[in-house]
């Protein structure tokens, strides 16, 4: 494979991947604000790529991220990839409807935005060193890449569900609404799968590590590390002395009666959790603070408050309510509009007007604003939960606050401005310490060198190159199907697909995928008449071979021995009254069978978490109420396929699969042709609205030739659209 050129200085240099899926990602004027997904992760991440790409011993960085195509958002994002500089790029993927969504409507999609990011990373051609998601659906995407391509993984939340179902129960929201409006149980999920499989967790501050992860099952803080974030100094540096109003203090001075006051500036999404409320019922309340300073709220930017989403729309209807309320016109700025090149003049209109930059949030896991407020010379005062503790530890430029408590609020703030050698004591240790604690050259060096240590730590072995030779290096498409109810079951239909697999057994590679084994799969296989596959996926997805010989691939077995400890996983689940261990026969190297006794009796759910409260790795396969397999987490149907399709370079896209149940999902999902058959288990009802996922009206092997015709898979291998539809 040709490799794309990149930054080379010490040989090649690392290679690593960067994945943020939400949001609108770009390197300059990010719309910081814009909405609830457009805030500090997408400064965290660009910088972060950046800050990487300087540095000597790393050769190239992407960070990949959703592309969006769509008239209510600028062009830039609809841009394949853009140059950050120094082997940096931004790569944007095909995720879903082309159109913006918010972060709660891309579960779907994931699984194509993971097959996307691999054909991406197999172009570029090189190994990537790392894979780092950022937030639970990067966490998602990471994990299957992770799985794929044998690369150490590293995660880093920015925010937990946990937590934030916790914050919402408290401000009086019910679970119910919770799950309807923020998909809460399928990001807890995400971020419960993303910790079992990072090899490090990077976080901002111990206070994320010993209470926000500690919520969580799969629990290992020995395999977390703190390494906070930075800031850029050439952007974030205090005022000079002279130096004239930049232009956003037009927009600001026009609110304001006396404008030459200190300011209080709080400089936030127009979210509930950031609790603009708070900060405004403090100023409101305190005498002193509305006769001797201004208060500035830049909450994001806006043409027309009713044009906000719901949550921005009643967070910035309530502020103007307040403000009419306390009769605080004259006293309050919230300008509708600035760019990111306004922010660190706002910060260090701030410093100059000897005021105080302001975190009222209720929660507030890491607080990259104060640190670029530091660095503007701006001292701060800050909530007691989360990321400030840490700062003002290490900076001693501020106070920490409730932030339900207003009088709290406006005291401290009043405490800073009327003292003015304190004032200044903050605002020369800020400078300080944000040099010394919170550059983004120190954060990369710290990164690189955990890096290293996870390339000597994690076995990396070239399981994926692609052959050159034999029947399937010579085939361009494939047909992968289960087993049972699928290509069985009907007898007339089987010999109807028999007969067209022999018309075309030259143009199209044959394999089933199936939980039966080896032995079981060829003795049914045969008894109906159905020529050897090209490929068996047996066990769940836990073995290959190929052809008549039935060659095993020991490419693949040692690829998903990572982490794979049966002998433990046997003697912990063995203590479950109602399993009881199959056979030794239905027994794999790679796959831990029980019978469930009764039938119905177990709750999945609770065997994963056991899993990971021991720090035991496996997928775990609960079928027909009765069956609980354990596999590696690097088997399944879906990642067998995928393993496959790269090795002998048949193309995602040129893959038919096809199936009836649970166990067949994540074969179906994502960029392969997934076909399900008339005869399907409800369970597979969730997948209808992609166009990548046909349901057939036939049965069995009919329903098999019916998904073959509506691809056409012979000829075009399309599908009718590009990108899935919605739901």
């Amino acid at each position: 494979m040709k490799k794309t050129q990149s930054k080379s200085r010490d040989g090649e240099g690392l290679y690593l991947v960067l994945i943020s899926v939400h949001g609108l990602v770009r390197g300059r004027e990010l719309e910081l604000g814009r909405d609830a997904d457009t805030g500090g992760q997408t400064l965290y991440v660009v910088e972060l790529a950046r800050a990487l790409a300087r540095h000597p011993q790393v050769g190239r960085v992407d960070l990949l991220t959703r592309r969006v195509v769509d008239s209510k958002v600028s062009a830039d994002y609809a841009e394949p990839e853009e140059d950050l500089g120094d082997g940096a790029h931004i790569v944007r993927l095909d995720c879903g409807p082309r159109r913006y969504l918010r972060k709660e409507k891309l579960w779907p999609y994931l699984d194509c935005f993971a097959d996307n990011a691999l054909g991406h990373i197999r172009r570029v051609g090189l190994r990537p060193d790392v894979i780092h998601g950022h937030y639970a659906d990067a966490g998602h995407v990471a994990v299957q890449l992770s799985n794929l391509l044998g690369a150490p993984m590293l995660q880093t939340g920015h925010s937990l569900g946990r937590v934030k179902r916790e914050r919402l129960r408290e401000n009086g929201m019910s679970d119910a609404d919770i799950e309807a409006r923020y998909n809460i149980s399928t990001r807890i999920h995400a971020e419960e799968e993303a910790l079992a499989h990072a090899h490090r967790v990077i976080a901002s501050t111990r206070q994320e590590i010993g209470e926000q992860y500690a919520t969580y099952d799969n629990y290992q803080p020995e395999r977390m590390e703190v390494i906070p974030p930075g800031t850029d100094l050439t952007r974030f540096h205090p005022p000079k002395r002279g130096q004239r109003k930049p232009p956003i203090w037009a927009a600001v001075r026009r609110f304001l009666e006396t404008p030459d006051r200190p300011l209080i500036m709080a400089l936030s999404r127009a979210d509930e959790r950031k609790n603009i409320r708070g900060l405004l019922e403090a100023y409101a309340g305190n005498d002193w603070l509305r006769e001797n300073a201004n208060l500035l709220i830049v909450a994001g930017n806006r043409d027309d408050i009713a044009d906000l989403d719901k949550g921005a729309r009643d967070v910035m209807t309530d502020l103007l309510l307040r403000i009419d309320r306390h009769d605080l016109h004259g006293l309050v700025a919230y300008p509708k509009h600035h760019d990111s090149d306004d922010v660190p003049d706002l910060y260090r209109l701030v410093a100059s007007s000897k005021g105080v930059f302001v975190n009222p949030a209720l929660t507030e896991p890491f607080g990259l604003t104060l640190i670029e407020a530091a660095a503007s010379g701006a001292p701060i005062v800050a909530t007691n939960d989360g990321g400030p503790e840490e700062i003002i530890s290490r900076c001693h430029n501020g106070q920490l606050i409730d932030p339900l408590d207003p009088e709290g609020i406006a005291d401290a703030i009043q405490g800073i401005l009327a003292d003015r050698p304190r004032w200044q004591r903050y605002s020369r240790a800020g400078l300080k310490g944000v040099r010394q604690h919170y550059s983004w050259d120190g954060h990369a060096e710290k990164y690189v060198k955990l890096v290293k240590s996870l390339t000597r730590e994690v076995r990396q072995e070239r399981h994926h190159e692609r052959r050159v030779s034999g029947h399937l290096a010579q085939m361009d498409r494939a047909v992968i199907t289960d087993i049972d109810n699928t290509l069985l079951g009907d007898d007339k239909a089987t010999r109807a697909f028999v007969a067209w697999l022999k018309r075309n057994r030259k143009r199209v590679a044959f394999g089933v995928a199936t939980g039966r084994r080896i032995d079981s799969a060829a003795a049914i296989l045969e008894e109906h008449g159905v020529p050897t596959p090209d490929v068996w996926i047996t066990s769940v997805g836990s073995e290959i071979h190929y052809g008549t010989k039935q060659t095993e691939d020991r490419g693949w077995a040692r690829h998903i021995s990572h982490r794979w400890e049966p002998d433990r996983l046997r003697e912990c689940l063995q203590q479950e009254k109602n399993l009881v261990l199959q056979p030794d026969v239905d027994q794999r190297a790679f796959k831990v069978s029980f019978f469930v006794e009764p039938p119905g009796s177990l709750d999945a759910k609770t065997v994963e978490t056991r899993l990971y409260r021991e720090d035991l790795h496996a997928r775990v396969i609960y079928s027909h109420d009765r069956f609980l397999d354990l596999l590696p987490v690097r088997a399944s149907k879906g990642l067998a396929v995928r393993y496959l399709s790269d090795k002998w370079g048949i193309p995602l896209e040129h893959v038919l699969v096809a199936g009836d149940s649970g166990n067949d999902e994540d074969m179906l999902r994502g960029r392969l042709l997934g076909t399900v058959v008339g005869n399907h288990q409800p369970e597979l009802e969730s997948l209808r609205g992609f166009q990548r996922i046909f349901f057939a009206g036939a049965t069995h092997a009919r329903g098999l030739l019916e998904g073959i015709e509506h691809f056409d898979l012979l000829n075009r291998c399309e599908s009718p659209g590009d990108a899935e539809a919605e739901e």
